[in-house]
């Protein structure tokens, strides 16, 4: 057996720390909404194509600044624009817009001539230029808060911009920002979120190892109460993680917003390996074994079940890997090699350790283990008297389970995701308030007839109803298409009124106009009409009010259109970076049943295979859906909505729950090859097994409320769950579970 090479085994551990620890130094972080579209999905090619043709829908940057009590002040204007200038040459900025950087184009007898929006150095005409801008929808709450105490630039980025050019330009505006010290400002956009998140991450990893730490510090210690014992599990566990992230490091695998949870989940999954081994290996000790015939009695024996555990949970993980989200997909895959990870090192590094110490140097006997003995002797009893009781109430509690799941719902809005108490929190939410808000959608249009092109009357006529209906709903916002080109130009031909902000009303007066347009330099129109002049666009940018509401609102635009425009004429189609993400709704249910299906099937043929018995199997399997249901059951008590990053509860749960279950029935099962009775075997597991998945429950209950201390709200959310739920779980293997077993499993 590999214990006669202990010590080189102990070498070869230590000999990989360093290398471990320069690979955890150089760990990737990454975070882009691409990560979040659904892989494979149809609408996602759409979008593909069409951002190739046209530009991406996040490649902006808005600073919104504040001046109370308006805006309208002099030296501000010129601060604001003095600021908005330096901001073109921000790095990976292409370009900039705001009030004081725009004209109006103005018809005039000799010519078309044009007068700045704001008049800078005429204080006395800030008051018609107020009034001017506030009744002109196309400023407000883009450029402008409504109470123009708020004035916003748009930057434009390069497309796709990646960590590295995020940090760059942010780190320029933050110097930019701290120059000029305004009395707020306000930043919204893919490279600020970036910046930030990525942060986040990071602080999140340290966090929740440091806390995790300490609580299992505090765990160990009232268990063993030998410093050797505590500094032997401490070894073990945090090895686990230091190989793993190393490992992480190693594979070049970049760590996401869900990479928080890997120091708590390694950290507890290791604690309950470890104490499972020295639990089973100090029993061996008393019983009168020498140290090496006892550590191979336990690696026989709780060894080969722990194996089967790991598995099983790597199992539970890796059922994510069937997600359409690549984030879930990866957080599934690093999360089982973690597990195994955990399993090996405690296997190979903890036991050939343990052989170097007595009993006495691990383990001090206190009066708490006749406390357990005797609590786990009064709960045995509880379900032999009880039995009845106890399926009853599994039964009303599993129907109440399922009703719960019938509340549960999908509408999760961006607001949810983002760190608590956070400046860029704040942010996301002065945006919603106070201008268009974050989330894009676009409104992509195919012209189906081959005699008329996206800039023909026809068709612009057709796109202009559209953005007319879209302005008819508040939750829409910032809405620009090429027909909006043409009303600006209308309203200029009218002495710049606001009411004349409208579609030309015939084909002779629209011809006027696009004969200005082709003459324009730097017309919107290059990023409004397709090459082939076959496709178009319009912009906008929706309230966050909830995937589902979002997904209700564009149902209804659809068939407006579908009822009002001729859709003989042109296609319109809803796309973007928005409409993808929330998307993911329609694919977590569905790859989520898929994910358990095939969890439940591994791990039956696991089962099957240490077990050999199919009572066994369908007793184990049953009190293992209990706390799936729970946890489903308690997202719709609680109203908390299924998104991506709280679905991953479910493979947790399952994944965990059953160690428990196979620890439990595999101490039966050599209970009763002993030759003892059904009833003999369930006491006697209860005995010898309860006390040590009592353990590892609290170890996990308190691991994962460490989650709640992070920021981040879904993480918080899962910890919390995960906790609850983990308790009801023991509660099944403890009570229900026996209970099953008595009239499955007859002599």
């Amino acid at each position: 057996m590999f214990l006669d090479y202990r010590k080189y085994i102990i070498a070869a551990f230590i000999f990989l720390i360093p290398i471990s620890a320069y690979q955890v130094y150089h760990l990737k972080f990454a975070f882009d909404f691409e990560q979040f579209f659904p892989e494979g999905d149809p609408d996602l090619d759409f979008f593909q194509a069409f951002i190739e043709e046209f530009e991406t829908d996040d490649n902006f940057l808005m600073v919104a600044v504040d001046n109370e009590p308006t805006v309208f002040d002099e030296a501000f204007l010129e601060k604001f624009h003095a600021f908005t200038l330096e901001l073109r040459d921000v790095p990976h900025v292409t370009k900039v817009q705001s009030l004081t950087t725009m004209d109006y184009p103005v018809k005039t007898p000799f010519g078309i001539n044009t007068v700045p929006i704001i008049h800078m150095d005429q204080p006395d005409r800030y008051e018609a230029d107020k009034e001017n801008i506030l009744s002109d929808r196309r400023f407000v709450n883009n450029l402008i808060a409504a109470d123009g105490q708020s004035l916003a630039i748009t930057a434009r980025t390069i497309d796709a911009i990646g960590l590295e050019e995020s940090k760059e330009m942010m780190t320029a505006i933050k110097v930019l920002t701290d120059k000029y010290n305004f009395q707020e400002t306000h930043l919204l956009g893919r490279a600020y979120f970036q910046d930030e998140l990525v942060e986040m991450q990071k602080n999140e990893i340290v966090m929740s190892t440091f806390i995790s730490g300490f609580l299992i510090i505090f765990i160990l210690m009232f268990i063993f109460r030998k410093p050797i014992g505590v500094w032997i599990a401490l070894t073990s566990i945090g090895l686990g993680l230091l190989y793993f992230l190393g490992i992480i490091g190693l594979l070049g695998r970049e760590l996401n917003i869900m990479a928080a949870l890997y120091p708590v989940l390694m950290l507890i999954v290791g604690t309950s390996d470890v104490i499972h081994i020295m639990s089973k290996y100090v029993d061996e000790l008393k019983r009168g074994k020498d140290k090496r015939s006892a550590m191979v009695i336990t690696i026989k024996q709780i060894g080969l079940a722990t194996l089967f555990t790991s598995i099983t949970t790597a199992i539970g993980f890796a059922t994510l890997m069937t997600s359409n989200v690549r984030p879930i997909r990866d957080f599934g895959a690093n999360a089982a090699l973690g597990v195994l990870v955990a399993y090996f090192t405690v296997i190979l590094f903890t036991t050939c350790l343990l052989t170097l110490f007595s009993k006495e140097q691990i383990i001090k006997e206190t009066a708490e283990n006749d406390f357990w003995n005797k609590l786990m002797t009064s709960w045995y009893g509880k379900t032999l008297s009880h039995g009845k009781l106890i399926t009853g109430i599994s039964v009303v509690f599993v129907a109440m389970c399922f009703y719960g799941m019938s509340q549960i719902t999908m509408n999760y809005s961006v607001e949810d995701s983002l760190p608590i108490n956070a400046q860029l929190t704040d942010d996301f939410l002065y945006f919603e308030k106070k201008y268009s808000g974050f989330r894009p959608i676009e409104f992509a249009i195919t012209v189906k007839d081959d005699e008329l092109t996206a800039d023909s009357y026809e068709v612009l006529s057709e796109v202009s109803k559209i953005e007319d209906k879209l302005y008819e709903n508040p939750n829409f916002r910032s809405i620009i298409g090429m027909s909006t080109i043409y009303k600006s130009l209308e309203r200029m031909n009218k002495g710049n009124r606001a009411d004349a902000f409208n579609f030309p009303e015939n084909k002779r007066d629209f011809n006027k106009s696009k004969r200005l347009v082709e003459r324009m330099a730097g017309s919107e129109s290059s990023v409004m009409i397709s090459k082939d002049k076959k496709k178009t666009r319009i912009s906008t940018r929706i309230a966050d009010i909830g995937a589902e509401s979002i997904k209700k609102e564009g149902k209804e635009i659809d068939q407006w259109i579908n009822e009002n425009i001729d859709t003989s004429m042109i296609s319109v189609k809803r796309t973007g970076t928005g409409l993808l993400i929330d998307k993911n709704a329609e694919y977590i249910r569905d790859n989520l049943l898929q994910g358990l299906l095939i969890a439940l099937i591994l791990v039956s043929l696991l089962m099957a295979l240490l077990f050999r018995d199919w009572k066994i199997l369908l007793v184990a399997l049953v009190p293992n859906f209990v706390p799936v249901i729970f946890a489903a059951g308690l997202l719709g008590f609680f109203g908390i909505q299924l998104d991506a990053g709280v679905s991953i509860i479910f493979a947790i749960v399952f994944g965990i729950a059953v160690d428990d279950t196979i620890h439990f029935l595999s101490k039966y099962k050599l209970a009763r090859d002993a030759k003892n009775t059904v009833e003999e075997a369930i006491k006697i597991t209860f005995e010898e097994t309860g006390k040590a998945i009592t353990f590892t429950t609290i170890i996990l209950f308190f691991g994962f409320l460490v989650m709640l201390f992070s920021n981040h709200p879904p993480s918080v959310t899962v910890g919390m769950l995960i906790s609850v739920t983990l308790v009801a779980a023991l509660i099944c293997d403890l009570f229900l579970l026996p209970v099953l077993m008595r009239n499955v499993l007859k002599d």
